[in-house]
């Protein structure tokens, strides 16, 4: 399975961008799908997932600004990313769960200026 994540920038507080992870396997639908990000110094952590049927989850810091969807008909997943602020700039990764096996994208860079 590849994931191939795009759409990182940079922007200033404030502004937005939208990720978007594309997936080469047929059975994305099956997948558990969600965004991590990595900061400088810091250990990854997640961002946002969303299982199969839709149910999403969020970590707080990005509650109510951060929407994660899919499209299993182009076999995406997407992090749109609103009010962004200097702390959230990071590498985001894309991350796909297919059974038990764990796969990830090779990460996009998300950089918000004050």
């Amino acid at each position: 399975v590849q994931l191939q994540a795009s759409g990182g920038g940079s922007v200033q507080a404030g502004g937005s961008l939208r990720l978007t992870c594309a997936a080469s396997d047929r059975t994305f639908s099956s997948f558990a799908m969600g965004w991590y990000r990595q900061a400088p110094g810091k250990q990854r952590e997640l961002v946002a997932t969303i299982t199969s049927g839709g149910s999403t989850n969020y970590a707080d810091s990005v509650k109510g600004r951060f929407t994660i969807s899919r499209d299993n008909a182009k076999n995406t997943v997407s992090l749109q990313m609103n009010s962004l602020k200097p702390e959230d700039t990071a590498v985001y990764y894309c991350n796909g769960i297919k059974g038990l096996s764990p796969y990830w994208g090779q990460g996009t860079l998300v950089t918000v200026s004050s």
